[in-house]
């Protein structure tokens, strides 16, 4: 049977895994954080995956803390291209695949047409620097490898915009919500079902593939969305992004075009206002 060592399972995502986990039965599950496993640590490493027999690293490790990174730039890079290293480097001597995700960030968000996988990269802040790094390190050292870019993440688990959006809507009688920046949501558990079924798969295809889910909106569409599901009556402005203080820039377009992971693995992607009722089901039956 098929073991696959899954990183970072304590975030949205590695979460979002144990739970399609289930819907996959046919794998070994390993679910490990950095109690657990430190994969800044390659001794550790090697000798964690030769012990369990390891087949398949899905890496859901990073370091997503965007304004933060600017300052504390060691730890970032440690974790989110040294640590990317050490996994592409194992796993060729072990004969491991791996499925390592990314971000939009690797791109500056300066584009009018949804991002292919061939276009320029060119990140914009520490964070997307780190995360093409460790996109690097990994092509360079670990030929069986899937780098599966997202953006916009949320999940029923960990900190998201979603429950910060639900939280403040509920606490406040208005918010400002940026309008100038679109992109689109991701429910963390649509990624984790992506990545199986890509595991599932006949053939392992290496490179890198987009995935979001389906579907187009800012940041205030998101938000008043978010509302209308949840039944939250607040009182949400539009507002630029010259008008909110960030210490970072975020990108202003941050579409994927997911066409090649669509062709290459036959993968259907819901639209994000399907999903998104889905978790917030889960949000207030929990």
């Amino acid at each position: 049977m098929t073991t696959i060592l899954i990183t970072g399972s304590n975030g949205q995502l590695g979460n979002e895994m144990q739970q399609a986990a289930v819907r996959f039965p046919d794998f070994n599950y390993i679910y490990t954080d950095v109690a657990e496993l430190d994969i800044c640590d390659k001794s550790a490493l090697d000798a964690f995956v030769k012990a369990n027999n390891v087949n398949v690293i899905v890496n859901c490790a990073a370091y997503t803390a965007v304004d933060k990174a600017e300052d504390d730039v060691e730890l970032c890079y440690k974790i989110n291209r040294d640590a990317v290293r050490n996994i592409a480097e194992v796993a060729t001597e072990n004969k491991v695949k791996v499925v390592h995700v990314s971000t939009d960030y690797v791109f500056d968000g300066t584009n009018y047409l949804p991002y292919t996988e061939d276009m320029p990269v060119c990140p914009a802040t520490v964070y997307g620097k780190s995360k093409l790094e460790g996109e690097q390190a990994l092509l360079e050292n670990c030929k069986e490898s899937v780098i599966l870019r997202t953006a916009w993440l949320y999940s029923s688990f960990g900190n998201n915009f979603v429950k910060t959006m639900m939280r403040l809507g509920t606490e406040r009688d208005s918010l400002g919500v940026i309008f100038d920046q679109v992109g689109t949501p991701t429910y963390a558990a649509d990624l984790a079902d992506a990545i199986m079924q890509l595991l599932s798969s006949d053939t392992f295809v290496p490179g890198i593939y987009h995935f979001s889910d389906e579907g187009v909106c800012s940041w205030y569409d998101f938000t008043k969305t978010i509302h209308r599901v949840a039944n939250i009556t607040c009182d949400v402005k539009p507002i630029e992004t010259k008008d909110y203080p960030a210490r970072t820039p975020r990108p202003h377009f941050s579409v994927l075009n997911k066409g090649k992971i669509k062709s290459t693995y036959g993968i259907s992607i819901p639209h994000w206002e399907v999903s998104l009722e889905k978790c917030i089901q889960l949000l207030q039956n929990s």
